[in-house]
């Protein structure tokens, strides 16, 4: 049985990916803060069945253990990992001060969160030796700066570090590349917008700015990370699939 490594599970993304691996037989293990909210409201909807091979670990990744948390988890359960997919993201570290900028705290949180914990964690899965693939869920705008006209309030709305952070997380998938082969691939994919969390207004000046017309659907992300853990993209690593509806491109 292949196994996946889902962090962030509860979140917009993770969650589609957990119950789409779920569902193609994979066993799936994924993290989150709160166990019991996650049990409650975000897979309850799925059969049981399913749910048999679903491992759940409450942890906190701003917590000095909680890589060892992780593996502590997956070695008493006696399971290999296959592949692990970056996901975790904290809203926490993206707050922006009253002057418009980033505080140190936060942007070091966010660095860790994209960067500095993924790296470690990821070390610590390929020395166990069964780690064949790595997945970086990035943004667009680690590829391009953010559009000022589509934010009502630009510097209020969007956050510097966000998209530098993302950059670093994108070469960090070509470093690691060059490191772990030829045994493990890495390979990234930065999304656009994602419809879920706006109103109306940006999502018609959205709709204006991107080739395809529209923001992906939440279902969008799974078909390109489904292909990066398939035999079809067996020739592919360090590379970054911009999956954005054509927004990168002018």
């Amino acid at each position: 049985m292949k196994t996946v490594l889902i962090t962030g599970g509860s979140g917009k993304v993770g969650l589609q990916l957990l119950k789409h691996f779920l569902k193609k037989g994979f066993l799936v293990v994924t993290t989150t803060r709160n166990r019991n909210k996650f049990l409650k409201n975000k897979i309850e909807d799925l059969p049981s069945e399913y749910l048999e091979n679903l491992n759940i670990i409450e942890v906190d990744f701003s917590l000095e253990n909680a890589i060892e948390t992780i593996m502590a988890f997956i070695d008493k359960q006696k399971i290999e990992i296959d592949s692990v997919v970056h996901n975790a993201r904290s809203l926490d570290y993206l707050k922006i001060e009253q002057d418009h900028s980033v505080s140190k705290k936060n942007f070091l949180g966010e660095f860790d969160m994209d960067v500095v914990f993924p790296y470690h964690l990821s070390l610590r899965l390929e020395k166990d030796g069964s780690l064949k693939n790595i997945i970086f869920i990035s943004s667009m705008y680690g590829v391009v700066a953010p559009t000022p006209n589509l934010y009502e309030k630009f510097h209020e709305s969007s956050p510097i570090h966000y998209g530098v952070c993302k950059a670093a997380q994108i070469h960090l998938t070509k470093e690691l590349a060059v490191r772990l082969a030829p045994e493990t691939r890495v390979n990234c994919v930065s999304f656009g917008g994602i419809k879920g969390r706006t109103n109306e207004g940006f999502l018609k000046r959205y709709e204006k700015l991107t080739p395809q017309k529209r923001m992906l659907e939440e279902e969008d992300v799974i078909g390109p990370v489904d292909f990066l853990l398939s035999k079809n993209s067996e020739s592919m690593t360090g590379q970054n699939l911009i999956i954005d509806g054509g927004w990168s491109i002018w």
